[in-house]
């Protein structure tokens, strides 16, 4: 399993379907070591088969990740640092859209618990290993179009008041947008050699849809002309984690109509996503509820 040559190793949370199984097959076949983090292990074998069947020579490794628990992202992290000396591209991939209100195991909103602070936790119990990169540690967030639906809902961030799966969906990907934004400061601040990159996929056709319903269900008869393929959809996270000429901070998106779909560039963001006294609030509150604390 340990990586002993001085091949590129990257991470992909969610590497077993959608955007994180093409981003672990385009990283496949440029001949860098992918971790396929991924909760459903039966369905990362048929993944890592399908890309094997296709790139013979691809150096898959496939470890559990369940990013509902936190004592799983702990175990899967501790798993990692003994079987691999270094990390140099983590790609925070796996999320959620619209589930019907439930917990993590831990008691956070199952959206804001497996878009962000799973992510959160894993980015820094992986640090040490970032830093060891002989190319540059890279992270690379997924955010969203939906980052723009509402805001960091701090009296009640787990939605336990009401429950607008909207809304929490919004706050999650905001907060994956939030974090890229000030890990990238926090970074800086340090002169690390890790860049943090964040990305989004426009309308991708991806299995995030299977939780729509009602009037989503209707939306997307008139949408789907501007949506793209997973393959394209992950072009943005490809570029965040590939690009040379970026140098942290960068928002990669597609670059057609309002974003929805065409091929890779640096977009904006809403202004909420750049308030960094929020974005330390943000912080310091993620690490008290996920246990951990770095940089």
């Amino acid at each position: 399993m340990t990586n002993t040559t001085g091949n590129k190793i990257a991470l992909v949370t969610g590497a077993n379907t959608g955007l994180g199984f093409e981003t672990t097959k385009f990283l496949a076949e440029k001949g860098i070591q992918v971790i396929m983090a991924c909760r459903n292990i039966d369905k990362a074998k048929e993944a890592k088969q399908k890309i094997v069947n296709v790139y013979p020579k691809a150096n898959l490794v496939i470890l559990p990740l369940d990013l509902a628990s936190l004592s799983s992202v702990n175990e899967f992290a501790e798993e990692v640092k003994q079987n691999f000396s270094h990390l140099d591209i983590l790609v925070n991939n796996a999320g959620l859209m619209f589930p019907p209100y439930e917990k993590t195991e831990d008691g956070f909103e199952l959206q804001f618990g497996i878009n962000y602070l799973g992510h959160f936790l894993l980015t820094g119990l992986l640090i040490e290993l970032l830093e060891k990169s002989a190319f540059g540690g890279r992270v690379v967030n997924l955010s969203s179009l939906a980052h723009k639906w509402g805001d960091i809902y701090f009296e009640d961030l787990q939605f336990e008041k009401e429950y607008d799966k909207q809304k929490a969906y919004g706050q999650s990907k905001l907060a994956c947008l939030m974090f890229a934004y000030e890990l990238d400061r926090r970074l800086k601040k340090t002169n690390s050699s890790i860049l943090s990159v964040v990305a989004h996929p426009g309308l991708s056709r991806t299995g995030l849809f299977q939780y729509l319903s009602g009037f989503y269900k209707i939306f997307i008869p008139f949408v789907y002309p501007f949506t793209q393929s997973a393959a394209c959809g992950a072009q943005s996270q490809i570029k965040a984690a590939l690009d040379k000429s970026l140098i942290g901070g960068e928002y990669i998106g597609p670059s057609g109509f309002q974003e929805f779909s065409g091929d890779p560039t640096i977009v904006s963001s809403n202004y909420i996503s750049k308030d960094e006294v929020k974005a330390k609030r943000l912080w310091k509150i993620s690490e008290k509820l996920v246990g951990i604390n770095y940089l």
